[in-house]
């Protein structure tokens, strides 16, 4: 199999704490990876690590067969987009928040963009400011802003963390449907196992900045997993 990220003793240290360490991890091409663990265990640092946003500390980042050491050039960086738990969005309209990676790319923005507002159920928002919006609202346009660049990979912090079920589901749909029309390389981090069983065929669990295992979603997260860690964080025994 291919490997479009390939991760090799790959440390990030800030000072004297080491906040991750993964001794091996793959991810393919076209792939649905989850990524759960309690709070503080390094989930967010692993997205920052494939979204250029941070440097290993130690170790190898292989990013389509290329070892990065620095960041990469524009074009690179501009396959992989990061939705964060907390967006950040322009002081602007929905609809040119949602056409803002677009135009900076050069890219007619017009088509997509309104096919995008209509599968987040934002079209009525369209000309609405983005300071007006709702939680659930403000999530479903990072959202959008991501999936009008169709990039190769989307990495996602937490997308749907304190959202009602209507706004889980609207997410998730758009999320899947991304990767099945595009073949996106999707890494999902999640507190909700559920989420992960419903969606990621394969799952990654950090456990204290390590990564403690990686396997077939169904395997890990129904109790069935070879490490004792696993299987205690999944049933709730182990308690941080």
């Amino acid at each position: 199999m291919s490997a479009l990220y390939e991760l090799e003793q790959v440390t990030v240290r800030y000072g004297a704490r080491t906040v991750l360490a993964i001794d091996a991890l793959t991810i393919a091409p076209g792939e649905f990876l989850a990524v759960v663990g309690p709070s503080g265990a390094g989930k967010s640092t692993l997205l920052r690590l494939l979204c250029f946003l941070e440097r290993p500390t130690s170790g190898i980042l292989r990013y389509d067969g290329q070892a990065w050491h620095e960041p990469p050039p524009l074009d690179v960086r501009r396959q992989v987009t990061l939705v964060f738990q907390r967006p950040l969005l322009l002081d602007a309209t929905v609809e040119q928040n949602l056409a803002y990676g677009l135009r900076l790319r050069g890219e007619p923005a017009g088509e997509r963009v309104a096919a995008a507002l209509d599968q987040l159920g934002l079209t009525h928002l369209a000309r609405a400011r983005a300071r007006t919006l709702s939680g659930g609202e403000l999530q479903r346009v990072a959202l959008g802003r991501a999936l009008v660049l169709r990039p190769r990979v989307l990495l996602l912090d937490e997308p749907t963390a304190n959202l009602d079920p209507r706004n889980v589901a609207v997410i998730e749909q758009a999320v899947t449907a991304l990767h099945r029309e595009h073949g996106t390389t999707v890494v999902l981090v999640t507190h909700h196992l559920h989420q992960a069983r419903r969606l990621a065929a394969r799952t990654a669990v950090l456990l204290d900045g390590q990564l403690v295992e990686v396997g077939p979603t169904a395997t890990l997260l129904s109790g069935q997993s070879a490490d004792w860690r696993t299987r205690a964080f999944v049933s709730g025994e182990m308690v941080y």
